[in-house]
C-alpha cells in the first residue's frame, strides 16, 4: 500500500464525517431524533454534543477538555509520521488500513474540538434552536474559543430496547437494558473499526517474515550411497 492510498482513505473518511456533522449541527436542534429508514426502528439520527471522548465519555471540566484536545493534537501529529513510517517499511496492507482508520477518526474529532466552537452558534436544548454557522450573515460569534469545541454525535442504533436485566444479575439486576445505547459519529466508528480489526487479525498483521533459503542446482547424481563431507 502506498502513502497516497492512505492519504486518500483519510480524506474520504474526513469528508464523510465532517459532511454529516455539519448537516446535523445546522439542521437538527440538540436532542432531536429521527428514523433514517422507517422500517428499521433501530437506525436513527439523534443529535447530541459531547465535550469528551468517543461515545459520550467525558474527561471532566474545562481543563479536562483542553487536555483531551491537546492530547488529540499531539496524537495526530505523531500519527502522521507513524503512517508514513509503516508505509515506507512496507507493513501488512491490512494493518496500514487499520492504522489509517484510527488516524482519520482522530483527525475528525480533533476538527470539532479545534474549530466548531469558533464557527458555530450554540445549540440550546431549551430553546431548541437550529444552530447557525459563522458563514451566515447574521451570525458573527461562536459558542466557545479555540480548542474548546464540542464533538457532534448523531448515529444511534438502539437494537434492543425496553428490556430488563434479570434480577439474578448482581448490582444491575432489575434495571432497564438497552443495546446499543451510545450515540457516536463516523470518526468514532472509524477508530473502533480500526482497533477491532487489529485485535482480530493481529497474528496475520504481525507475523514474522519467512526466511527464504537459496536453492542450489546440481547435475550430480544423488542417491543413498553418496556421502557429503
Amino acid at each position: 500500500m502506498k502513502l497516497r492510498h492512505a492519504f486518500l482513505l483519510t480524506l474520504v473518511i474526513l469528508f464523510l464525517d465532517q459532511a454529516l456533522k455539519v448537516y446535523i449541527k445546522t439542521s437538527y436542534f440538540l436532542g432531536e431524533e429521527h428514523l433514517v429508514i422507517p422500517a428499521l426502528k433501530w437506525f436513527r439520527m439523534h443529535f447530541i454534543e459531547n465535550e469528551g471522548m468517543a461515545y459520550g465519555w467525558k474527561l471532566g471540566g474545562v481543563w479536562g477538555k483542553l487536555a483531551l484536545t491537546l492530547f488529540r493534537l499531539v496524537a495526530v501529529i505523531l500519527g502522521t509520521f507513524y503512517i508514513a513510517h509503516i508505509v515506507r517499511r512496507k507493513y501488512h496492507t491490512g494493518f496500514i488500513i487499520c492504522a489509517t482508520l484510527i488516524y482519520a477518526g482522530a483527525i475528525g474529532n480533533l476538527i470539532d474540538s479545534l474549530f466548531y466552537g469558533l464557527i458555530f452558534e450554540n445549540s440550546d436544548p431549551f430553546t431548541q434552536n437550529i444552530a447557525k454557522s459563522a458563514f451566515e450573515k447574521d451570525f458573527t460569534t461562536g459558542y466557545a474559543g479555540f480548542l474548546h469545541g464540542k464533538v457532534v454525535d448523531m448515529l444511534y442504533f438502539p437494537i434492543i430496547t425496553d428490556a430488563t436485566i434479570p434480577t439474578w444479575v448482581p448490582v444491575w439486576g432489575g434495571e432497564p437494558f438497552e443495546f446499543f445505547r451510545p450515540v457516536f459519529n463516523i470518526a468514532d466508528a472509524s477508530i473502533s473499526l480500526g482497533v477491532f480489526m487489529i485485535l482480530l487479525f493481529q497474528k496475520r498483521f504481525f507475523q514474522p517474515p519467512q526466511e527464504n533459503f537459496p536453492t542450489v542446482e546440481t547435475s550430480s547424481k544423488v542417491d543413498d550411497e553418496v556421502q557429503v563431507s
